[in-house]
């Protein structure tokens, strides 16, 4: 299958690198210091979730009620926790495969972009040698509600200037497929539920997987 697309359009997390070990550690941490039960698996029902939604999912194990300026404060404080483990980030972390196929991928004329719904999108870029590579990057700056809403990928085709029936979309969660389905694009799996929901137009076997597809 060759797919007649404009642009592509990626989730950051699970897709072009991959920082779940530090959101889990920096979850972890603050769940332990609020004595609230947390495991991995609770930490995979937060995949491609914002932080606020994230939280309240963590919030259902806790023994006590919390105010919203709580909650924004405990929000705060799991980012600050997350942003001083991603300091551990260097360009190591971006794959040769990705790295690879991004760059045949900008030869052959395709517009790129990220499409994440996290506020550290860009910092977390520039951590692997990406600061400035791709054409648009929208992130959880840029909106106000996080996937499954379309509204991030949806800003993401309009900073590239094309329609969303140009534009595919590679994602390894869930709510990012709904995401892409959503927005009317064409959603392409890779990894994770994404790939488990039934609702995507296609797996991907790996990331290069890409180059045979768009061509």
């Amino acid at each position: 299958m060759i797919l007649q697309k404009k642009a592509v359009i990626f989730d950051l997390d699970g897709v072009i690198c991959f920082t779940d070990r530090f959101h889990y550690q920096a979850w972890k941490t603050l769940a332990d210091s609020l004595d609230i039960y947390f495991d991995e698996k609770i930490n995979n029902r937060l995949r491609g979730v914002s932080r606020m939604a994230s939280l309240e999912i963590i919030l259902e194990n806790a023994r006590e009620e919390y105010t919203q300026e709580e909650k924004n404060l405990i929000a705060e404080k799991k980012n600050d926790l997350y942003k001083d483990l991603l300091k551990n980030m260097s360009p190591a972390d971006l794959s040769e495969e990705v790295r690879d196929t991004l760059q045949e991928l900008r030869k052959r004329g395709y517009r790129l972009a990220i499409g994440s719904s996290s506020k550290n999108t860009k910092f977390i870029l520039e951590r692997i040698g990406l600061d400035g590579f791709f054409n648009a990057v929208a992130d959880g700056t840029d909106i106000t509600h996080s996937k499954p809403s379309p509204e991030v990928f949806l800003v993401a085709a309009e900073m590239l200037g094309e329609k969303p029936e140009d534009c595919a979309v590679v994602e390894d969660a869930k709510a990012g497929i709904e995401a892409a389905k959503a927005a009317g694009m064409t959603a392409l799996a890779l990894f994770g539920d994404a790939k488990e929901c039934g609702l995507e137009d296609y797996d991907l076997t790996g990331f290069g997987n890409l180059l045979d597809l768009l061509q």
